[in-house]
């Protein structure tokens, strides 16, 4: 990322910031490109700034500083209808006094549009998301699942380039929610649409997205696609809000190239993978998935370290198994097993030892 243009980026953030009183910055200095046809989630916690960033690109906040491009042109002073961009929200903000059909006409209306040919917009909008059958209907008349949808038809149906999503699942049960994910994302592949989707459901952003950026304090503090972010955090924020992620304080007391020994806060000694720590005496938070320790022995190979555990509580969830331990000083040190028939099952009190390569366990910053 840098603030440079670049030949294939179709949106651009360049070193935009936003401040609501001349003094607090929620958005700092941002540099973020997005090429034609990526789908993008901004993720992050209440405040972090990622909705600020999508409410710049639509128009309806201005950046205090910085440029933010389309195309390759600013678009900093465009109004919001001027811009082509389809923007869906979590309370769909559909007109009630009109039926379906017409809620999709609106915008084509607006952008002078004749007769014959909206219709045949909306049509092919409303079949895009399998509600062909109730353009009639009024919006007071259909399950909040079904105004998703006629929310998203309209924000297709003038055919923009780039799509905007604010929590739009936001409101929707578990079950739907995730039917819902799937559909908006072979739509948005199936167009070629380039779409921009907020949240701060990290498992909405790793399961639909081609990049995240993960947002705090007005910065993105990573963006990678979905897999690296989980596999490779970048810092320990994002390996603590992405995903289930163990910990355990400690000093670097030796480096190398590829990995460093790190002596734990409980006296323990454990090597791991340097990320945001250069030199010995630094103090570390080590990182380690729940998914990568392992307590059969039979498995664990001859280079994995081992600590001893104190088993605090066993829960059974059906796929999988989850253990919560006490491990060097951690009281609420999480291992996840698949159930599988040679799966071990502990009991709480049970004093075990517990192991992991030391490639899967990550020194970031304390």
């Amino acid at each position: 990322m840098t603030s440079a243009q670049t030949d294939d980026a179709f949106v651009e953030f360049d070193r935009v910031q936003k401040s609501y009183d001349g003094e607090t910055l929620v958005v700092k200095d941002l540099n973020l490109t997005l090429p034609k046809g990526e789908f993008l989630t901004m993720l992050g916690p209440s405040g972090s700034g990622k909705t600020t960033c999508l409410m710049m690109l639509a128009g309806f906040e201005t950046a205090t500083h910085g440029d933010i491009r389309l195309g390759g042109k600013p678009i900093n002073n465009i109004p919001p209808h001027k811009r082509g961009i389809g923007m869906v929200f979590q309370n769909y903000a559909l007109f009630p006094h009109m039926t379906v059909a017409e809620n999709l006409s609106f915008p084509l209306e607006v952008r002078k549009i004749g007769k014959d040919e909206r219709e045949e917009k909306v049509q092919r909008a409303l079949d895009m998301v399998q509600m062909g059958q109730f353009g009639g209907r009024r919006p007071a008349q259909l399950s909040g699942g079904q105004q998703q949808r006629i929310a998203l038809a309209r924000a297709l149906v003038f055919e923009p380039e780039l799509v905007l999503m604010d929590e739009p699942l936001g409101a929707l049960d578990k079950q739907l929610r995730e039917h819902m994910q799937f559909e908006i994302t072979n739509l948005a592949h199936d167009l070629g649409l380039t779409t921009v989707y907020v949240t701060h459901d990290q498992t909405e952003a790793l399961t639909m997205s081609d990049r995240v950026a993960v947002f705090d304090d007005g910065r993105i503090q990573q963006i990678a696609p979905p897999d690296t972010l989980y596999e490779e955090p970048g810092n320990s924020f994002v390996a603590q809000f992405i995903g289930e992620n163990n910990t355990l304080e400690g000093v670097v007391t030796n480096m190398g190239a590829d990995s460093c020994e790190v002596k734990l806060d409980s006296g323990d000694v454990i090597d791991a993978k340097p990320v945001n720590v250069s030199k010995a005496g630094e103090r570390t938070r080590v990182s380690i998935r729940p998914e990568r320790v392992e307590f059969n022995r039979d498995r664990l190979l001859s280079d994995a370290h081992t600590l001893k555990a104190h088993v605090k509580e066993f829960i059974y969830m059906g796929d999988i198994f989850r253990f919560r331990l006490s491990v060097a000083g951690n009281e609420d040190f999480i291992v996840k097993t698949r159930n599988a028939p040679d799966a071990v099952r502990l009991k709480a009190g049970q004093e075990i030892e517990i192991g992991w390569l030391a490639q899967d366990c990550r020194a970031l910053d304390a």
